[in-house]
């Protein structure tokens, strides 16, 4: 720029010594100068005012308490940031300076984002979980219950990482069920839009549809910096959590590492591991329970019709036997009758005596005597008549209490084998479920052992013969050097169809008799001397 300011000619006009620059060579001696002087530097400043326009490219100020720079970042630069920049976050850019001449500005363009310090991105992250938090998105009765044995699980992670194969190993070891991954990625600029689209995605499947809603998520990720796992700060990412109408687990991390996605989640497991234990129970724990379940089901049945027979027959032993009501009476009956003559033989005596002393006339008598009859005919009917309905009130209370009671032992029978039934019907549910799982794995091992050994035949040295290969067999090994060969008095070479024996050029024949007839079959053969 110096060069074109020294004077080069003549002096156009009085007082008029410098030389007239047109406003083009003027920019562009000033662009040259600007990027020369500031060809590679790194700015720390505050971002302010963000422009995302249609073309992708990427506008921003760098800011700080004197001074704003203008910052670009193009399309292909912006799709490979790590931080996307965010206004008010304090960075260091890094990048080169240039002008734009079509506006006579300087202006820095930025290939590189890094946040100036945890410090920054931790307060930046505080007033996001505050403002997320203020919408009620993290409240505890927003939260579902996850499913206790969910059908079908998603998943939302990376394919290629150690996560899902962590996660998928677990689920088969504790309770082999169907897992359908939603493949995105974890860490960059398109992580946060993948991770919440692929939750929507999820969410908008129909239950009986061609693929199976999904009964329970899991969000994913291994461990990393802070940076790292910045994408699941997303606010879009929080509010699909917080939206999703199937419950989701967040493992994303390890157990010291905390993201947003973490509060909005149903329920949050410290690893990804940890998420395929919270997701199912244990198979055999899950059979042993079962079984104890159906112990404790059959001896609580038994002991229900046990206790009521126990006390049946107690109340028996208690009541007495119905003969024993009557006995006392009977016997007093019975009393009262062997002293009934007695008496009556002592009275007609007496009274015979009487009128033997004291004539009485026969009519007055026979009234005497017939009065008597039918006073002692009144008393034992009353007494017959009495005991005849003290014993059969008693029947009668004796049959409205066996009524009761087989009605009882009736229900409770009823009851404890529907619940038998019930509980046998989920025990058959649980055996097909089983089944249809081992099933299900056999078949992939099946398939595993075909891939392999379709492989070991691919690979094996007999299909590179058929193409038009060969192995050369000597007496000590394999022959692999032209060297070797014309020292071999005799080899074979293998083709794809079998051996075949080879003589090199100039070596001896074979010895022995078998040899030269294999090696000359035209020869004559000879006869018998004898």
């Amino acid at each position: 720029m110096t060069d074109l300011l020294e004077d080069d000619g003549p002096l156009d006009g009085p007082g008029n010594n410098a030389h007239e620059f047109t406003v083009s060579e003027l920019s562009g001696a000033v662009k040259r100068s600007i990027e020369d002087q500031f060809g590679r530097v790194r700015v720390r400043g505050e971002i302010g005012r963000v422009s995302r326009p249609s073309s992708g490219h990427l506008y921003f100020d760098l800011k700080d308490d004197r001074a704003v720079l203008a910052a670009i970042t193009w399309k292909g630069q912006a799709a490979r940031l790590i931080q996307r920049p965010e206004e008010g976050m304090e960075v260091v850019a890094t990048g080169r300076m240039t002008t734009f001449p079509g506006q006579s500005k300087y202006q820095m363009i930025v290939d590189q984002i890094e946040p100036a310090g945890a410090g920054a991105l931790m307060a930046m992250l505080e007033r996001r979980r505050k403002a997320l938090a203020a919408e009620g998105l993290f409240d505890q009765d927003r939260k579902r219950a996850l499913p206790f044995l969910p059908r079908v699980i998603g998943v939302v992670t990376s394919p290629s990482g150690a996560v899902i194969r962590d996660i998928l190993h677990r689920l088969r070891d504790r309770f082999p069920t169907h897992v359908l991954i939603w493949p995105v990625a974890v860490q960059g600029e398109a992580s946060a839009g993948q991770v919440a689209a692929a939750i929507a995605g999820f969410n908008m499947l129909q239950p009986d549809g061609a693929i199976p809603r999904p009964d329970l998520l899991i969000v994913a990720r291994g461990g990393g910096s802070l940076e790292d796992l910045w994408g699941f700060n997303d606010e879009a990412v929080v509010r699909a959590a917080a939206a999703s109408q199937i419950p989701l687990i967040s493992a994303v991390g390890h157990e010291t590492d905390t993201t947003l996605i973490d509060y909005a989640a149903d329920r949050r497991a410290p690893t990804p591991t940890a998420a395929a234990e919270i997701a199912v129970p244990v198979r055999a724990e899950l059979a042993a329970r079962l079984a104890e379940a159906n112990a404790r089901m059959s001896r609580a049945a038994a002991h229900r019709i046990d206790r009521p027979r126990q006390r049946l027959r107690d109340l028996a032993r208690a009541m007495g036997r119905p003969a024993a009501l009557t006995e006392g009476a009977r016997q007093r009956l019975d009393l009262w009758g062997g002293r009934l003559e007695p008496a009556l033989r002592g009275l007609v005596r007496t009274r015979r005596q009487e009128l033997a002393s004291r004539p009485m006339p026969v009519a007055m008598l026979r009234q005497f005597t017939d009065r008597k009859r039918h006073s002692l005919e009144r008393l034992d009917a009353r007494l017959t008549t009495g005991n005849q309905r003290r014993i059969e009130r008693r029947q009668d209370r004796l049959h409205v209490l066996q009524e009761r009671l087989d009605a009882s032992l009736g229900r409770m029978v009823a009851t404890t084998r529907r619940a038998i039934v019930t509980q046998g019907e989920r025990l058959q549910l649980l055996g097909g479920r089983l089944e249809v799982a081992g099933r299900r794995a056999i078949l992939g091992r099946r398939d595993a052992l075909q891939r392999l050994d379709r492989m070991r035949q691919t690979l094996g040295y007999q299909e590179t013969l058929k193409r038009g290969f060969a192995v050369v067999h000597g007496p000590d090994g394999l022959i692999t050097s032209a060297a070797t060969a014309r020292v071999t008095p005799h080899f074979e070479i293998e083709f794809s169809d079998g051996r075949t024996a080879v003589r090199p050029e100039g070596a001896p024949p074979k010895s022995g008799p078998k040899s030269s007839k294999k090696s000359d079959p035209s020869a004559p053969e000879q006869k018998d001397l004898f």
